[in-house]
């Protein structure tokens, strides 16, 4: 029997469930509130967040054979104030058994002992220190969506500066569409280098390859704003990266939101919040704020 190929998912409990109420206590009242309040109302069951109903369907894929999925808590809270979130975990049945509670220090420190491929949360600076080093991480939008119905698991990115890395889209916003397609062109031979998410992509891809045809349980799909000729170097590129994208839309800049739902995506993943924003209203989306249009 061939070993299974691992999937680890770290996730904070803010992208897990919804907090909303808590972080208010914590915002106006200060630590000492936030840790009364949360131990006062451990026994109350959250409600999902936004990163839920992912986590729900992918824990689900252990059932499936050639797949191991693990899911990791991270969390700045304390393992005392923690514990209402383990609480809710136990209550929604979700097979998740290892966690590093920070105490209010960074979470993305565990993110390499722990294998972690992947890091979910709703604390911008949080993903903004993963990404940093060099782990692929993303803000959940608040937005809560239905789950799509069927048990496979769709995932989304844009190209540039998710997938890939934003030498290209530096072009574009410095000198305009015109000197960005003709550096396309030229280039189309040359791989694009990777970006934060090419890890990740590679890692789903490693997964795909244990299964034959149209079996396997995870699909991937490119959605960029890109169109011919641009597209071009992004087929070659993963091609020489060796992966295989069951479905790659070239949109030349068009709103992405219904082609995501007519995709059936389950998450997506893209570098300017904008279009988070826009496509949260029908799928879970994960801003990740990396190159040139996430100044910092």
């Amino acid at each position: 029997m061939p070993a299974k190929t691992r999937l680890v998912m770290a996730i904070a409990s803010s992208a897990l469930f919804d907090l909303k109420e808590s972080d208010a206590v914590f915002r106006r009242q200060g630590l000492e509130a936030y840790r009364n309040y949360q131990i006062a109302h451990e026994k109350d069951v959250l409600e999902p967040g936004a990163g839920f109903a992912l986590v729900k369907k992918l824990l689900q894929l252990n059932d499936v054979e050639n797949v191991e999925i693990e899911v990791i808590l991270l969390s700045r809270n304390s393992a005392d104030t923690g514990l209402r979130v383990f609480n809710a975990i136990e209550e929604y049945e979700l097979d998740i058994r290892r966690a590093a509670f920070t105490g209010g220090a960074p979470p993305y420190r565990y993110m390499l002992p722990f294998g972690a491929h992947l890091f979910l949360s709703a604390n911008p600076i949080d993903v903004v220190d993963a990404l940093d080093n060099g782990f692929a991480a993303a803000s959940l939008m608040a937005n809560q969506v239905s789950s799509t119905s069927t048990p496979m698991v769709k995932f989304a990115f844009d190209g540039d500066a998710v997938v890939f890395s934003d030498s290209a889209e530096r072009i574009y916003q410095q000198d305009g569409l015109a000197a960005f397609t003709a550096q396309e062109k030229a280039a189309a031979d040359i791989p694009l280098p990777p970006g934060p998410f090419a890890g990740f992509l590679s890692r789903l891809h490693a997964i795909q390859q244990q299964f034959n045809g149209g079996s396997c349980p995870i699909q991937t799909a490119l959605v960029t704003a890109r169109s011919a000729p641009t597209h071009e170097r992004v087929i070659k590129t993963l091609r020489n990266w060796g992966i295989r994208l069951d479905e790659s839309l070239f949109l030349g800049g068009m709103d992405k939101t219904e082609f995501l739902a007519a995709y059936g995506a389950d998450i997506f993943f893209d570098d300017q919040a904008e279009h988070c924003h826009l496509a949260s209203r029908v799928v879970v989306s994960g801003h990740v704020p990396h190159g040139v249009k996430n100044p910092r």
